[in-house]
């Protein structure tokens, strides 16, 4: 199930993850400001939950993969 992610470039992913990450970084990353904003339950408007979701994802994906990377059977 889990394939497309094995086979996508570990380079390009830890090249998106970190730069989703951290744009726009100024005047403040917008992963940090919804993380900031769903911590203080701030996080209500629609456009604010999917950016939170557009900057997190490829950290999550990243997240998997190297957990994947780590669970294989070494040969």
């Amino acid at each position: 199930m889990m394939g497309w992610l094995d086979r996508f470039p570990l380079g390009w992913l830890i090249a998106i993850a970190l730069w989703l990450a951290v744009a726009p970084i100024v005047p403040e990353p917008h992963l940090i400001e919804k993380l900031r904003m769903l911590s203080q339950d701030t996080l209500t408007r629609p456009l604010d939950i999917f950016d939170l979701l557009l900057h997190s994802a490829p950290l999550v994906l990243l997240g998997i993969r190297l957990w994947r990377m780590w669970q294989r059977p070494r040969n």
